[in-house]
């Protein structure tokens, strides 16, 4: 948990969360704020699973599972090509579209950009990192005259910025356990769209469980969700984020290999509504990694 990511604080409350069901579940648990020293922390304190709990960053994006691969640790979530793909939101749109799965219109401009980017489908747009989480540094563009600056906010996270239709409708996330769909939330933030401060800040975000929608345009979401997450390669627990138009056609904004364990995330909600309480979930995400090495 932790690591050096923009989202450390939060990963860190997942990680907290995380520990406490598995001590109380009666396993022997090291949490470990992943640093410099994260090789020699696991093989310090001989760790046979590692349970991610890191958002964002190298702890997202195959880098740490690519170094418990080499150290022959198993590890919940996806793999090192999954977690890179999905990591990726460019990449990934591309993988999407090669399977059939809606995304909305969208296009990259790599910085420094002199020349304001050609941009063929209509306002608004959504500008944002092409590679970060939690919504950061994400904005919603209404007029042209606010784009560069959006696009200097996203390019503070790097130097590719995705710029995608605003599609109308509702929020959807779909949960993805051990390979099911098993349940889904809609969201209803306070503010303009569901930022980083509506996520992690309790009472700003409406949650609907189930979603209000069209019991056959929920069914066609959760499949939508699940080829996605098929399509990448995904493992383990997943949230797979998804737009509906007011005429219930799905489109993917992304997946989520690492999602959140928080107090306010909405994985354990979606869980909850299924039949796993807390620590059912976290003991049926680890047992996802011991079947996986049996």
């Amino acid at each position: 948990m932790g690591g050096t990511s923009s989202e450390r604080e939060i990963s860190l409350r997942s990680g907290r969360a995380i520990a406490e069901a598995l001590k109380n579940l009666g396993y022997d648990v090291v949490a470990i704020d992943a640093g410099p020293d994260i090789c020699s922390s696991l093989t310090t304190n001989a760790i046979q699973i590692a349970f991610l709990a890191l958002h964002g960053g190298t702890g997202e994006n195959g880098s740490i599972q690519g170094m418990l691969e080499v150290l022959g640790i198993p590890y919940t979530g996806s793999g090192v090509l999954a977690s890179a793909l999905a990591m990726d939101k460019e990449v990934s749109k591309k993988i999407f579209l090669h399977h059939g799965i809606p995304v909305p219109p969208h296009i990259v401009t790599i910085l420094p950009s002199v020349d304001m980017p050609d941009i063929a489908f209509p306002l608004p747009w959504v500008v944002k990192p092409a590679a970060e989480g939690s919504s950061i540094g994400v904005s919603i563009v209404r007029q042209k005259s606010d784009l560069s600056n959006a696009i200097d906010s996203a390019g503070a996270f790097g130097s590719r910025v995705l710029i995608e239709q605003y599609i109308g409708g509702k929020e959807i996330q779909i949960g993805i356990l051990n390979g099911k769909a098993i349940g889904g939330v809609e969201v209803r933030p306070s503010r303009e769209f569901y930022s980083y401060e509506a996520k992690y800040t309790a009472g700003l975000t409406e949650y609907i469980l189930p979603p209000e929608i069209d019991d056959a345009v929920y069914d066609h979401a959760a499949k939508t969700a699940l080829l996605a997450h098929q399509a990448l390669g995904c493992g383990g627990a997943t949230r797979v984020d998804l737009r509906i138009t007011r005429e219930g056609h799905p489109f993917v904004l992304e997946i989520n290999t690492i999602p959140g364990m928080t107090e306010t995330s909405l994985l354990p909600k979606i869980a909850r509504l299924a039949g796993y309480d807390f620590p059912g979930l976290v003991e049926e995400i680890l047992r996802g990694v011991v079947h996986e090495s049996e």
